[in-house]
């Protein structure tokens, strides 16, 4: 997946580049400006870099920035860590083999259903692999979708039900779990079973395809929510046996 990886790592320099400007790098204004944002020269200037390395690399074509560089230019496009993190694993272009959905271990199930409280196992897509009862009677609805539709941003995207759960607060979890979906994303694309995805929450909720576009990143792991307004904190443990299975736990405050 090395060419894709470098077309994902063209596509999030562009679009950050793009939500620059010239005042917020400490670059005089310009008038009559065609392009949004920076121009690539300015980056290029920025990063100490030549233009036509830059080009390349927002065109995603074959060439392999070095790790001087990355700083360089995350320092040009004032990334955020996890921006600048997630920048450097593009620039690594990882080969991914096709995604399968990934299997829960008996003793990893037990261990799920053996807690009081609500919690799930994910997958690297975001599926929903097992859920307890607690989590079952908090996410109305979620142990009842089609074992195919078993996924968070399904689930949180395009069911009403979520939205009732959630409340005022859908839009903020909902765009946040956009920008998290986007990290792995842009890491498994063109993998259909990740663009097939992105394709159906597009087809499916208006307000993601306006998220999607901004091409945000972050990361999770732990904060609070609240739920038919009541407050918890959660928390999301990484699983020994395979990396890809994630324990997210509920704790009511």
């Amino acid at each position: 997946m090395a060419e894709v990886s470098g077309r994902a790592l063209g596509d999030f320099l562009r679009s950050r580049r793009e939500r620059l400007t010239p005042e917020a790098v400490g670059l005089p204004p310009r008038p009559r400006r065609r392009t949004l944002g920076l121009r690539r020269e300015e980056v290029a200037e920025l990063a100490g870099i030549g233009i036509d390395w830059y080009v390349r690399l927002e065109q995603g074509r074959a060439v392999t920035p070095s790790a001087a560089t990355i700083d360089a230019l995350a320092g040009a496009l004032r990334l955020d860590e996890t921006e600048h993190a997630h920048l450097r694993t593009l620039a690594r272009r990882p080969h991914l083999p096709a995604f399968t959905r990934e299997r829960v271990p008996d003793g990893t199930a037990r261990l799920l259903h053996g807690l009081d409280r609500p919690a799930y196992l994910t997958g690297r897509r975001w599926d929903v692999l097992a859920v307890n009862a607690a989590a079952a009677e908090l996410f109305t609805g979620l142990d009842r979708l089609p074992p195919g539709d078993r996924n968070v941003l399904v689930y949180l995207l395009l069911t009403p039900a979520a939205r009732e759960l959630f409340g005022d607060g859908w839009a903020a979890q909902a765009r946040h779990a956009t920008a998290q979906f986007r990290a792995a994303f842009d890491l498994w694309a063109p993998d259909p079973a990740f663009t097939g995805l992105a394709a159906r929450l597009r087809r499916g909720c208006p307000e993601f395809g306006r998220w999607w576009a901004r091409h945000d990143v972050t990361r999770g792991g732990a904060g609070g929510k609240v739920l038919r307004g009541r407050a918890f904190d959660y928390a999301t443990f990484q699983a020994n046996e395979d990396p890809g299975l994630r324990l997210t736990v509920y704790t009511p405050r």
